[in-house]
C-alpha cells in the first residue's frame, strides 16, 4: 500500500468524444485504494468512495453502493492517510481552495482534500445513464439532474491537478460530495458556506493507467477534439 500515490483510471480527455465505455471494474479500482471518485459507464451517475465503500449517486438522486462489477470509463482512488490541515468556519467553496493552497503551497502537484462539517446552500449534480451509440460528454452532459439543500452535514472529497494535467484530469480542485446520512450527494457544483474540518493528502507519484484494450479508445484521433473547454463546460 503506497500512500503518495494516486491511482487514475482513464483520463478526463477521454469522455470528451464519448468514449464512455466501462474499462475497469470497481473491483479493479478498489485494488488501488479505499477513497476515490468516479463515474460509471455512460456517465452512470457520479460516485464517492469513502472507507472502502463505493456510493453511486444517480440521476434520481437515490445513493447506492455498487458491487463490485460495476464498470467505470474515469475514476481515481488512493489509499487514504489524510493529515489534519485546518479547521474553517462559514467559508465559500472559494475561501476553502484559496486557503489550502495557501497553506499547503501544493499548486504543483496533485493532492486530495477531505472536509467534513456542515455546508449550506449546497448544490450537486449527477448525469443519467446513457445507452450506445454514446454521444459527446457535451451531449450526454445535457441529460443532467441538479440537487441542492439548504444545510446539510457531510464530507467533500476534492481532487487537485496541477494546471499543466488539465485534460488528463481537470485542471485545478475536482470536487464530490455525499451527505453523513447517505441519501445526497454527487458532483460537488457549488455550496454557499462549509464550518467543519478539513485534511489534506499529498502524491508525490500519479499511477496513470489507460484502457489499452478498448479499440476505440486507441483509434480515436483527439487532436480534433476541445478537450479543455468540453471538460470545463461539463465540471463547471
Amino acid at each position: 500500500m503506497n500512500e503518495a500515490t494516486l491511482y487514475q483510471h482513464g483520463t478526463l480527455a477521454l469522455l470528451v468524444p464519448g468514449l464512455l465505455t466501462g474499462t475497469l471494474t470497481m473491483k479493479e479500482l478498489l485494488a488501488h485504494g479505499d477513497t476515490g471518485i468516479g463515474t460509471g459507464e455512460g456517465l452512470d451517475g457520479e460516485l464517492i468512495i469513502l472507507d472502502g465503500k463505493p456510493y453511486q449517486v444517480n440521476s434520481r438522486g437515490e445513493v447506492n453502493v455498487v458491487p463490485e462489477s460495476f464498470t467505470l470509463p474515469f475514476a481515481n482512488s488512493h489509499f487514504a492517510a489524510y493529515r489534519p490541515l485546518m479547521t474553517v468556519e462559514n467559508a465559500t467553496k472559494e475561501e476553502l481552495h484559496d486557503q489550502v493552497l495557501g497553506l499547503t503551497h501544493n499548486a504543483n502537484t496533485f493532492f486530495s482534500i477531505l472536509v467534513t462539517g456542515t455546508f449550506t446552500d449546497v448544490k450537486t449534480r449527477a448525469v443519467a445513464k446513457s445507452e450506445r451509440p454514446f454521444k459527446s460528454l457535451a451531449e450526454t452532459a445535457k441529460q443532467q439532474s441538479i440537487f441542492t439543500r439548504d444545510k446539510v452535514e457531510g464530507t467533500l472529497l476534492g481532487y487537485y491537478s496541477p494546471q499543466v494535467f488539465d485534460g488528463a484530469a481537470v485542471g485545478g480542485y475536482h470536487d464530490h460530495f455525499l451527505s453523513a446520512a447517505h441519501d445526497f450527494g454527487g458532483h460537488l457544483l457549488d455550496f454557499g458556506t462549509v464550518t467543519g474540518d478539513v485534511q489534506v493528502q499529498t502524491f508525490s507519484t500519479l499511477e496513470q493507467h489507460l484502457p489499452v484494450d478498448d479499440q476505440a479508445y486507441c483509434e480515436h484521433d483527439f487532436a480534433k477534439d476541445d478537450i479543455q473547454g468540453a471538460i470545463h463546460e461539463a465540471e463547471g
